[in-house]
C-alpha cells in the first residue's frame, strides 16, 4: 500500500495549508476498537475548495474533525500526521531576560548528568535484550496472547449487544425475553471466566517452566551481573566536549518550545522533555538527529526549531502538527481562528438563550482583542456580509426568530468572524429547504472570494460538489479511494465504488426506470479489513481484490484512485452504461457553468 501524499500539479504556486500523512483514527466502543480512518494521505491547497465525498459512515465527517481537535472522548489519533502551516503561528521568539538565561542554564546542567548515561548505552541495551528475553519465557507467547484476547474482546461485545438488548425489554410483558437474555448473558460470564483461568494456568505453567530451567537461571544471573559491574563503570566516565556543546544548544531549543506556556506548565513540560532525553541518552540514540527529538517533543509539545540567536534574543519555528496536540490552549490558537466548521443543523450550533448578535461578539472578543463596542460594529458588518437584512435591528434577536436559511447565515457569520483560512462545511445545508441550499451554497462560494479561505466540503450529495468543489476527495470505508479535479471525477470516475455513487444521482435516472442503488452495507471497521473494502459490493470485483489492499494509482498528474482495475495486468471493463457520455446529462442537471 502507498502512504503517499498525492501532489496536485495545478497547485505547484499555491501553498500546501493542510498536509495529511498516513492518518490513522480509532475509537473506543464497548470494549472493542473502531477503525474509523485508514492510512489517509492528502495535501489541501490555500484557497481552494475540495469536496469529501461518500457514504454515510465512509469517515467523512470523522476525518474532518481532526483538523480541529474535535474528535468525540472515545477517539483518538492512532498515528499519522496534520501538518497545519501558517508563518504567523509557526514564528516563536523569546527576548531573554536574567530569569530566562538561569533556565536555560539549569536544563544544560540537567542534560549534562544525564549525558553520562551515554556512556554505558551499549552496555544498558544489553542489559534490557537480557531482561526481554526473560520476560519473553515467562509470558505468553504472541499465537496465545492473541487467541485469549481475541476470544475475550469477542465475548465480551456479544454479552454487550445482548445486555443492551434486555433492556429495552418490559419486564412485566416479555419474561421470557428477559430470562432467555439473562441466560445468554450468564454463559457468556462463564466463558469469560473460563478464558481468564485458562490465561492464567498459561502463565503459571510458564513461570514453573522457566524456574525449573536452573541452567539458564544461572547463565542468566552471571551475565546481568557482569553486565551491571561494567555498566556502572562506564556512567562514571567524563562526558565529551562535543555533548557539552551539544547540550547547550538541546537547552536552549527546550526553552524556546516551551517558553510560550505559564511558568508552572513550563516547568512540567521541561521535566518531561528531560525524561525523554534521558530515555533516548540511556540508549545511545543520536539526540542530533531531527527525526530522534521530533519523537521526544511529539508526546509533549511542538519542537520550535531554532533559526537564529543573538546574546539576547532567541528565534525559531514550529512545525504545527495538529495530530500530536495535547494542550487545550494550542487548540484554542487553531480552532475558530485558523479552522472554522459550519455545521449541519443550524439550530443545534446556535444557543437559544443568546441573541445571534452576543454569540457573535463574545467569538471575535475570545479570538480578538477589541473592545465590546468593536466587535458589535465587526458583527453587523458580518451580518450585512452574509445576508441578514436590517442587521442593526436583528442584531438582538434570538434564532428562534430567525427561518432556518437565516440561521446557517449566522452560523456562517461566526465562522467567519476571525477570518479562518480553513472553513470546513460538513453537511450545511442539509437541514435546510431545498429552495435555500442554492442560496447557502453560492453565499459560501462567494464569500471565499473575500475572505480568502480554503472550502473542505463535506457531503454526500454529489450535486453539490459539482457547482462548489475544485477537487473531489472520494472515501470509503475510512481510506481515499478516488482523488481528482471535479471534472476528473465526474465525467472520468476510475474506482467502481465512484462509478456507484455517480450512477446512484436521481438526476441521472430515466423515466420509467429504477433509480440505482448500491447493493450491500459497508464493511464492519470493527474487523481487519483484508483487500479492497469494496470488494464485496463491487458487481466488478477481480480475484486480486478479496486478497490484497490495491495501491493508489496514478491516472494523470491530478487523478489518482485506489482499484486494481488500473492495474496493466487488468482486464479492461467499460463503466456502467448510466454514466457513460454523462457530460451533458450533469450540465443540465446541476446547472454547471462551463468556461468556454
Amino acid at each position: 500500500m502507498l502512504n503517499t501524499t498525492y501532489k496536485n500539479q495545478d497547485h505547484q504556486d499555491k501553498k500546501v495549508l493542510l498536509s495529511i500523512h498516513d492518518l490513522w483514527v480509532r475509537f473506543r466502543v464497548r470494549g472493542r476498537i473502531l477503525t474509523a480512518i485508514r492510512g489517509i494521505s492528502l495535501d489541501i491547497y490555500e484557497n481552494e475548495s475540495i469536496a469529501i465525498v461518500g457514504e454515510s459512515g465512509s469517515g467523512k465527517s470523522v476525518f474532518t474533525k481532526t483538523f480541529a481537535g474535535l474528535l468525540d472522548s472515545n477517539g483518538y489519533i492512532d498515528s499519522g500526521d496534520i501538518v497545519f502551516t501558517d508563518d504567523k503561528l509557526a514564528a516563536v521568539a523569546v527576548d531573554l531576560t536574567e530569569d530566562d538565561r538561569k533556565a536555560i542554564e539549569r536544563i544544560y546542567h540537567r542534560l549534562d548528568q544525564l549525558s553520562h548515561f551515554e556512556n554505558g548505552a551499549e552496555l544498558f541495551c544489553k542489559l534490557e535484550a537480557l531482561e526481554e528475553e526473560r520476560r519473553a519465557r515467562e509470558q505468553l507467547s504472541s499465537d496465545e496472547k492473541e487467541k485469549i484476547t481475541d476470544r475475550i474482546r469477542d465475548i465480551t461485545f456479544e454479552r454487550t449487544e445482548i445486555f443492551n438488548k434486555k433492556q429495552t425489554y418490559d419486564p412485566r410483558k416479555e419474561r421470557d425475553q428477559v430470562r432467555e437474555a439473562n441466560r445468554q448473558i450468564k454463559a457468556y460470564d462463564d466463558q469469560l471466566k473460563d478464558l481468564r483461568k485458562q490465561e492464567k494456568e498459561l502463565l503459571r505453567r510458564h513461570k514453573r517452566e522457566l524456574r525449573a530451567d536452573t541452567a539458564y537461571n544461572a547463565d542468566y544471573r552471571r551475565q546481568k551481573s557482569e553486565l551491571k559491574a561494567r555498566y556502572a563503570v562506564e556512567i562514571k566516565r567524563d562526558v565529551s566536549n562535543e555533548n557539552h556543546e551539544r547540550n547547550v544548544f538541546l537547552a536552549k531549543e527546550m526553552y524556546l518550545s516551551t517558553a510560550r506556556y505559564p511558568k508552572i506548565q513550563r516547568f512540567r513540560y521541561i521535566y518531561r522533555l528531560l525524561k525523554g532525553m534521558k530515555e533516548a541518552m540511556k540508549r545511545g540514540k543520536d539526540l542530533m538527529d531531527d527525526k530522534i527529538r521530533d519523537d521526544i517533543y511529539r508526546k509533549v509539545v511542538f519542537r520550535v526549531r531554532i533559526e537564529y540567536e543573538s546574546e539576547d534574543r532567541i528565534e525559531g519555528t514550529q512545525l504545527i502538527n495538529l495530530a500530536n496536540i495535547r494542550n487545550e490552549k494550542d487548540w484554542l490558537m487553531i480552532r475558530g481562528t485558523k479552522i472554522a466548521t459550519i455545521f449541519q443543523d443550524p439550530m443545534t450550533s446556535l444557543n437559544p438563550v443568546l441573541t445571534v448578535g452576543k454569540q457573535i461578539t463574545s467569538v471575535i472578543m475570545m479570538h480578538q482583542d477589541v473592545s465590546e463596542i468593536e466587535a458589535r460594529r465587526r458583527a453587523i458588518v458580518l451580518m450585512k456580509k452574509v445576508g441578514i437584512p436590517n442587521a442593526e435591528n436583528r442584531f438582538d434577536d434570538y434564532p428562534f426568530q430567525y427561518s432556518g436559511g437565516m440561521r446557517q447565515r449566522i452560523v456562517i457569520a461566526i465562522a467567519l468572524s476571525c477570518q479562518p483560512k480553513i472553513l470546513i462545511c460538513d453537511e450545511p445545508t442539509t437541514a435546510l429547504d431545498v429552495t435555500v441550499q442554492a442560496q447557502i451554497l453560492q453565499l459560501i462560494k462567494d464569500l471565499q472570494k473575500e475572505f480568502k479561505y480554503t472550502i473542505v466540503f463535506i457531503t454526500h450529495d454529489l450535486g453539490v460538489v459539482a457547482n462548489i468543489a475544485d477537487r473531489v476527495a472520494v472515501l470509503y470505508a475510512g481510506q481515499l479511494i478516488e482523488l481528482g479535479s471535479v471534472e476528473e471525477v465526474f465525467y472520468d470516475p476510475r474506482h467502481p465504488y465512484t462509478w456507484a455513487l455517480l450512477s446512484s444521482m436521481p438526476q441521472l435516472a430515466q423515466k420509467n426506470t429504477k433509480l440505482f442503488a448500491i447493493t450491500g452495507t459497508p464493511p464492519s471497521l470493527y474487523n481487519k479489513i483484508v483487500g479492497d473494502a469494496f470488494a464485496p459490493r463491487n458487481p466488478f470485483c477481480l480475484k486480486i481484490d478479496t486478497l490484497k489492499e490495491a495501491p493508489m494509482f496514478r491516472v494523470t498528474d491530478t487523478h489518482y484512485a485506489k482499484t486494481w482495475l488500473l492495474d496493466p495486468r487488468a482486464p479492461k471493463i467499460e463503466k456502467p452504461e448510466i454514466i457513460q457520455d454523462i457530460h451533458e446529462k450533469l450540465v443540465n442537471a446541476f446547472n454547471i457553468c462551463e468556461s468556454s
